[in-house]
């Protein structure tokens, strides 16, 4: 065994035991789409006093922690996404209206001193909440004011304050604020047996707002008893949720200190917990809106997760079966590596911390069937080796197989990579995940096949039964693909402009169908809610409709999902709406559970809606720029020419199928686009490499041996990710049925643009290209300009 041999082997085993041990002691992290939950966005907004910049997004985030664990949830994630977005991530809470509720309080909290009865404001006609029956002070309008409006849509100014209702609905005078919530140290609910006072809020303040505090409560008891001015307003959002009367004992201009002021009245533990929460939050420095929210039952990513392992199992299982026929001993091997592969992609996962989403779990599923691509290159580079050098032993046509194919392995790869990178910049929420993972999966790929395929490889070669025994190694033979191709000499590149025909009128369908039957936008790209329920007796889809019409939801699309399930889809409505709308169907199909539920914000649409179309700009302009310094200008072109048509057929094939255009489709589409130019990168390294050779010979006699050579890599590498892609159509379920079927129509189209689409389009080219052919690669130790001698086999070389 060789020193490079014995080194990989060293570097494989130690990588492995290192994956053995990082699997074995930890646990991955999962995402609340496979674990269950509800994840929130929320869009900070400028007020009258801040500005939404990075600074006072982090004072926001920091104020909605402490509330939320108040809340009691197990380990919530709070994260600042850019300069303006908080990123809220609560496991196992599927009901998120009360979270909703608490966290979309802006809070500005102030305390005023109530100067008397108030009158109220005289609803004027048309005004909406006098139409619809509601209170000053109700809820439904707290969404529509701006925090520092000066008018209010609860009450009117007042000598410089306010006329808001109290908790009984009485409308109160009360003047200027006189401390806000930031002076609030402390706020805690207890129950006080001993006095009889029941749940009570203890309040503690700063040293200064103390003072502030003393003043206020001094110059409220210097009023009678009972009457309204010896009280003290706390509003929250220019709502009155405690207006408590300062003791009789307490004498004027004395007031209450700050440690031992204490809110009685008549609250339920919840109550009184929730008040002291709202005061003790203290005020957020912004507003913010709950732009997009996302909740799944743990039943749907459990089922998941079962899902995926199976259709890994199968995929990698039928995977290997095939690489194990094809290519005999080697392909053995090379299945092992495979399961090495999956062993050190996990345990990269888990180890650097990676939050698994579920498009993240399919690009590890997906990265299976990939990994075998750069053994398929490998292998057939050294079957036209061997077939070429009849002499040489099979380690001699392995280890050229290894280094003329490292071009091709690097470029194909380079191009998944960029495609996962951009997936990670330029995706949003759960498609950062696939970006990640899918990453990881190339990296790792590449160790697997050119470090431990290639050590246990090169070990079996050196066998003489191995060698001996062509049926046996699977490399000395040249297969039945290329057997049938030499034999037959096709010249499929004889008429480009053919080919270029077919592929226009393919392109042409593919538009008919987005002109005609229109691009089917997820509730991602266009805002809105989908929700998605299961119940425990079956509903008709037409009942739905008409039961939801009738509790107000005339514009809800019903659809089937799943097993029996439900979809509806809305425009936007708030948790409230929801919990009216489940309740709506669970009146006519029983009990009724929420599986999964989204909410887009229109404008957070309209963001996701550009930001894919830029990843999509961004992606044809990297490949392009790319390609265009490793290959021919007219190599480039032609491989972006392929990328577009394939874009363009696989949007178009889900415009004619009636399937929703999503996150997830624009992360299948990103890796189709890669998967294509991997293809193109592949024919075209050839071309260049052939041409080099023979640089007198015709381009398009050049181009049909280069695809002739490079089919049976194309085919069968192909094969490997379809195998797994099949089997997640089929078990992964609907949340992975979409991106399975897109990947099967783009793999499938994007194997055949990359042959007869972007190998013609660069012929067409090439005859108005001026530039010369590739030069020839120097050999390693041949000087230029200098024939090198033939030497006598008697000679050393040695000199003196």
């Amino acid at each position: 065994m060789t020193r490079a041999t014995t080194v990989r082997a060293v570097l494989a085993a130690a990588v492995l035991l290192v994956s053995v041990f990082i699997t074995l002691t930890m646990s991955p992290r999962l995402g609340l789409d496979l674990q269950g939950g509800t994840r929130m966005v929320l869009q900070a907004k400028d007020s009258d006093t801040a500005k939404a910049d990075r600074e006072s997004t982090e004072h926001t985030l920091e104020v909605l922690r402490r509330r939320i664990d108040s809340l009691g949830v197990t380990e919530p994630t709070l994260t600042r996404s850019g300069e303006d977005r908080i990123i809220v991530e609560l496991p196992d809470v599927q009901d998120p209206r009360k979270a909703a509720e608490v966290i979309g309080k802006t809070a500005q909290l102030s305390f005023h001193a109530v100067q008397g009865p108030g009158t109220p404001d005289e609803p004027k006609p048309g005004d909406k909440d006098a139409q619809d029956g509601k209170k000053p002070g109700d809820k439904g309008t707290q969404g529509e004011k701006k925090p520092g409006d000066k008018s209010t849509q609860d009450g009117k100014k007042s000598d410089g304050g306010l006329t808001l209702p109290d908790e009984q609905g009485r409308p109160l005078a009360l003047g200027p604020s006189r401390l806000s919530g930031a002076g609030v140290k402390d706020a805690t609910a207890a129950f006080d047996g001993q006095q009889g006072a029941g749940w009570t809020v203890s309040l503690d303040f700063h040293k200064k707002a103390g003072r502030d505090w003393t003043e206020l409560t001094g110059e409220a008891a210097c009023n009678p008893a009972q009457d309204d001015r010896r009280r003290v307003a706390i509003v929250l959002d220019d709502r009155i949720i405690s207006s408590p009367q300062v003791s009789p004992s307490v004498g004027c201009g004395v007031g209450l200190p700050s440690g031992s002021t204490q809110i009685t009245g008549s609250f339920s533990a919840d109550e009184a917990r929730e008040l002291a929460l709202l005061i003790k939050g203290g005020a957020l420095p912004l507003p913010v809106e709950i732009v997009e929210q996302r909740t799944v039952g743990p039943t749907l990513g459990a089922a998941a997760i079962d899902a995926s392992a199976r259709a890994a199992l199968i995929g990698a299982a039928a995977t290997a079966l095939f690489i194990t026929i094809v290519y005999r001993l080697f392909g053995a091997l090379a299945a092992a590596a495979l399961a090495a592969y999956g062993l050190i992609s996990y345990a990269a996962l888990v180890g650097l911390g990676v939050t698994l989403t579920l498009p993240g779990l399919a690009g590890f599923v997906l990265a299976i069937g990939m990994a075998v691509d750069a053994n398929v290159l490998v292998f057939e580079r050294a079957r036209e080796e061997h077939a070429q050098h009849p002499g040489r032993s099979l380690r001699s046509s392995l280890t050229a197989g290894f280094r003329n194919a490292w071009s091709a392995v690097a470029d194909s790869n380079v191009t998944t990579l960029i495609a996962a990178g951009l997936l990670f910049f330029l995706g949003s929420g759960p498609v950062k995940g696939f970006g990640v993972t899918l990453a990881i999966g190339v990296i790792a790929s590449m160790f697997s096949a050119l470090v431990i395929a290639r050590a246990l490889t090169e070990i079996a070669a050196r066998s003489r039964f191995v060698s001996n025994y062509r049926g046996v190694n699977g490399i000395a033979t040249p297969g039945r693909v290329r057997t049938w191709l030499s034999r037959r000499d096709p010249r499929p590149m004889r008429h480009p402009r053919r080919w270029l025909l077919i592929s226009t009128a393919l392109v042409v369908v593919a538009v008919l169908g987005i002109v005609v039957r229109g691009v089917n936008l997820g509730v991602e790209f266009t805002g809105g809610r989908l929700v998605e329920y299961s119940t425990s007796q079956p509903v008709d889809v037409e009942r739905a409709r008409t039961v939801l019409a009738d509790a107000g939801f005339g514009d809800a699309e019903v659809t089937t999902a799943g097993a029996g399930d439900l979809s509806v889809r809305t425009g936007k409505i708030d948790n409230d709406q929801e919990h009216a709308l489940r309740s709506a169907l669970a009146a006519e199909g029983g009990e009724t559970t929420k599986v999964r539920d989204e909410l887009i914000g229109p404008s957070l649409g309209d963001e996701l809606r550009r930001n894919a179309l830029i990843a999509l700009g961004i992606a044809v302009l990297v490949q392009l720029a790319y390609l265009a310094v490793r290959f021919r200008w007219t190599f480039a072109v032609g491989s972006v020419v392929a990328l577009v048509h394939d874009v363009i057929i696989l949007v178009g094939a889900f415009a004619w199928l009636g399937r929703t255009v999503d996150g997830i489709f624009l992360a299948a589409l990103l890796t189709v686009i890669g998967y294509s130019v991997n293809d193109s990168v592949v024919v075209f390294d050839r071309v260049r490499e052939l041409w080099a050779k023979a640089r007198r010979v015709p381009i398009a006699t050049i181009a049909d041996r280069a695809v002739l050579q490079t089919v049976p890599r194309t085919v069968n590498t192909g094969m490997g990710a379809l195998f797994i892609l099949a089997a997640l159509a089929v078990l992964g379920g609907d949340s992975l049925a979409d991106f399975a079927l897109a990947l099967l129509i783009g793999i499938c189209v994007g194997t055949y643009s990359s042959v007869l689409t972007a190998v013609p389009a660069a012929l067409v080219l090439e005859r108005s290209s001026k530039a010369p052919p590739p030069a020839r690669k120097r050999s390693p130790g041949r000087k230029s300009g200098t024939g090198r001698a033939r030497r006598d086999p008697l000679d050393n070389g040695a000199q003196v």
